[in-house]
């Protein structure tokens, strides 16, 4: 199994938002990401359940 993890940056310019808006996802909770020593990264899985979530709030 292969899994990405993306900087807050690559995260930003994937969803087409600004960096304090991903970082405020993350303080949030909506998205979620994991430490590597004081690095943060946003796996491609976190990324995909932050979609499924917002597919579902739309969808309702």
């Amino acid at each position: 199994m292969h899994m990405q993890a993306y900087t807050v940056e690559q995260v930003a310019e994937m969803l087409n938002i600004g960096r304090d808006k991903v970082y405020f996802l993350l303080r949030t909770g909506q998205l979620k990401s994991i430490k590597i020593g004081k690095l943060r990264r946003i796996t491609d899985r976190h990324l995909a359940d932050f979609i499924s979530l917002l597919e579902a709030i739309d969808e309702a």
